[in-house]
């Protein structure tokens, strides 16, 4: 069966930066095995199916798979899947909300005249987990003890799927991540993350940069922008030091730059920009 597809760079506006997604549109029949196939084909962090929304107030249901198995909610996924909706259904301003296995999430979506677009989305409300010990957290990924933050200790935060927040206290320490695979999957498995988000925090500022380490079937993989990190990662300081906004730099070490803008609030709010890459037709 013939499917439209939407291919594009999320939190970003220069083509071959950012993060990369894949929309497949109209997918009520695509089975989890199909899905779960074409997200390895595509060989992205994400890739997402567009259903018919289940739930009142939803407009669709977004299917957001990894290559190792669907997630609850992502960040890059559901900008990236609304503004090709609002593309699809000829929209140049929109509101819509998204159906995710986490809840209903509405996003805004400004279409440019060009393939350039904007999107914001309220993330759900901030749930904050168990702290985790500097060694623990930062073994896994080739650090010190001595690298972390003296006063931000790591910590498991969800605005809708849980991260680890692990901040570091230099620049340096960031240039030196080297995840060890064996010890990251044990680590996140251990505490229920997808992810952990490394991150040199200067909330005076309102300045962030991160990394976002994660594993992809047999190896750690590094995310060029990580919406479902920056959400929790804003709610994380705002909770900690009173940070209202923060801008985000994420994916210069993979040569994918990418900007995430976040907002405090009762649900965070984040946003960036989208690009269009490519619109095909996909046979399932």
């Amino acid at each position: 069966m013939a499917h439209a597809l939407t291919w594009l760079d999320v939190f970003t506006a220069r083509p071959l930066t950012g993060n990369g997604l894949a929309v497949v549109h109209d997918a009520d029949g695509v089975s989890d095995e199909a899905m779960l196939g074409f997200a390895r084909e595509t060989r992205l962090s994400e890739t997402t199916f567009v259903q018919t929304a289940s739930e009142p107030g939803a407009d669709y249901r977004n299917r957001i798979w990894m290559t190792t198995r669907e997630l609850d909610f992502a960040g890059h996924p559901s900008l990236g899947t609304a503004v090709a909706v609002a593309r699809a259904r000829g929209l140049r301003e929109a509101s819509l909300v998204q159906q995710t296995r986490a809840g209903l999430q509405p996003i805004d979506v400004e279409v440019g005249d060009g393939a350039t677009a904007r999107a914001s989305m309220l993330q759900e409300p901030a749930a904050f987990g168990d702290e985790v010990d500097p060694a623990r957290a930062l073994g896994p990924l080739g650090l010190e003890a001595d690298d972390a933050h003296p006063e931000l200790p790591p910590q498991v935060v969800s605005t809708g799927i849980a991260h680890l927040m692990v901040p570091v206290r230099r620049a340096a320490a960031l240039d030196r991540v080297a995840p060890d695979l064996g010890a990251l999957r044990d680590l996140l498995s251990a505490i229920g993350c997808t992810c952990a988000y490394v991150v040199l925090a200067e909330p005076e500022r309102e300045t962030a940069r991160a990394r976002s380490f994660f594993v992809d079937l047999a190896a750690v993989a590094e995310d060029p922008a990580t919406g479902s990190a920056a959400g929790p990662l804003m709610a994380y300081l705002h909770a900690r030091g009173g940070a209202r906004r923060l801008t985000i730099e994420q994916g210069v070490e993979l040569g994918r730059p990418s900007r995430l803008a976040c907002e405090a609030g009762d649900r965070v709010r984040v946003a960036g920009d989208v690009v269009v890459l490519f619109a095909g037709t996909l046979t399932l």
